[in-house]
């Protein structure tokens, strides 16, 4: 992602020089005018005051930066309080004598009072030193707050990748259950089987790699699941399947889906009187309405539980980190029914 317009480093230099050049040039904006006498009489003098002027404003922005990239991050950050504190009384000595210096040669010398000289100075010098170390305390929090950030997206990618990988081995121990069954029946099924179970193959392999896929792609991947499913339990369970064609180009997180599907098959089979299962999917207006119910056997459950904790506990946490509150998962048991309802916002 490219970085905003005002965290580029010309937009930073071109802010800092504006904000310089007004403050310096505050005095002679608001200064009252001089009248033609007076401008030429003093004319000479005023030259000598603005190079005078300028000269130390010029000293004071080097002090500024030097004190928040210098003596700060390598005096202060690192402990040497005693040589920062050396450091910062030998640039103030350094400006007085600098000030007494150009007064000297440009303006004046029997005007000069040190006593005045001094204490102007030093009030300017702790402005200048509070707003360089507020300045430098700004970018050092802001940089720990970039490092925080970046840490914690790293750590997303990293849990979002964890948690797809065991998404996947999950479903293909069912998948190659379900084709030892075939294999043992002798079914004439088993070679459509295979080539569709070579098809979701591929879509793992390639198209689960990307961040997101197109979700007819993923409809037809819960599609076949779902027909390797029936081939395998025949008659023995009805279902009830309506995954709609979607009304636009809609992207979604590869294998967000399926656990939920698997959930239902592995749940809502075996010794369940009229087993049924519903998969119900449409897409409209940019939100996911997505819908999985099953019957189920309280006890068998809880027996099937043990080995099944990779698969809701995953696609809820997927579905936290990567929707937030643009997602809603509602998870219902009753009346021996499971229903899990996901709307989900693919904008």
């Amino acid at each position: 992602m490219s970085s905003k317009w005002y965290s580029k480093k010309w937009v930073t230099v071109a802010l800092h020089t504006a904000v310089w050049v007004l403050l310096f040039s505050l005095p002679y904006l608001l200064r009252p005018a001089y009248n033609e006498n007076e401008a030429k009489v003093a004319q000479p003098e005023q030259a000598h005051r603005m190079i005078f002027g300028w000269t130390m404003n010029i000293t004071w922005v080097i002090f500024f930066y030097f004190n928040a990239y210098v003596l700060i991050p390598g005096l202060l950050n690192q402990k040497k309080y005693g040589q920062f504190v050396a450091a910062l009384i030998f640039v103030l000595g350094w400006i007085i004598t600098q000030g007494w210096l150009l007064y000297q040669l440009l303006l004046n010398p029997e005007k000069f009072k040190l006593g005045s000289h001094i204490l102007f100075n030093f009030f300017i010098y702790l402005l200048i030193f509070a707003s360089s170390t507020a300045y430098r305390l700004i970018i050092d929090k802001m940089e720990s707050e970039k490092r925080i950030k970046e840490k914690e997206n790293e750590y997303l990618k990293t849990e979002l990748s964890l948690l797809r990988s065991q998404v996947s081995p999950h479903f293909m121990f069912n998948v190659l259950n379900n084709m030892v069954a075939l294999a043992r029946k002798k079914s004439d099924l088993l070679e459509p089987s295979l080539l569709k179970f070579s098809s979701l193959m591929r879509y793992m392999l390639y198209e689960a790699a990307e961040e997101k896929v197109l979700l007819e792609k993923e409809t037809e991947y819960l599609q076949s699941y779902i027909d390797l499913q029936m081939q395998r339990f025949g008659k023995n369970i009805i279902t009830n399947v309506n995954l709609q064609s979607v009304d636009d180009v809609y992207e979604i997180e590869p294998m967000l889906l399926i656990p939920f599907v698997e959930n239902a098959f592995k749940h809502g089979t075996g010794m369940i009187d009229e087993a049924q299962i519903t998969v119900q999917l449409k897409a409209e207006k940019g939100v996911l309405d997505f819908r999985v119910q099953n019957k189920y056997d309280p006890l068998s459950a809880e027996i099937k539980d043990k080995t099944s904790g990779i698969g809701l506990a995953n696609v809820k946490r997927r579905l936290n980190l990567l929707y937030g509150d643009k997602q809603n998962l509602l998870i219902t048991k009753k009346d021996n029914w499971f229903t899990v309802s996901l709307q989900l916002n693919l904008n």
